[in-house]
């Protein structure tokens, strides 16, 4: 039997989707900041405790929740990530806007 006015809990309740923020991906709520990006570094194999040196606004429970939200829709967030790292796609969609002279080699700092 259900309570009057009984509070829905969010099974990730750091974690949001709207439509006008970062193109309705998810985020930690409140923030611009992907669950992707908190995916990505824990992949790169960064624990917790460094992600959480690297982005000293989240907290313990807000990285913890994203990386349970990153399990709960795995191939959702690859998905993203891999969209994310792929340079000819981007390239595609924001070509370079400067062009190298044809008489002029190319200088490479290194």
């Amino acid at each position: 039997m259900k309570r009057a006015g009984a509070m829905k809990i969010s099974p990730h309740p750091y974690v949001e989707r709207k439509k006008r923020v970062c193109g309705g991906r998810p985020v930690i709520r409140g923030t611009r900041f992907p669950v992707s990006s908190i995916a990505w570094n824990h992949k790169l194999g960064f624990t917790v405790e460094e992600i959480l040196r690297e982005f000293p606004h989240l907290t313990p429970a807000q990285v913890y929740d994203a990386l349970s939200y990153y399990y709960d829709h795995q191939s959702e967030i690859e998905e993203e990530i891999h969209q994310a790292h792929d340079v000819e796609a981007w390239m595609k969609k924001y070509p370079p806007t400067l062009k190298v002279k044809r008489d002029r080699p190319a200088v490479v700092s290194g």
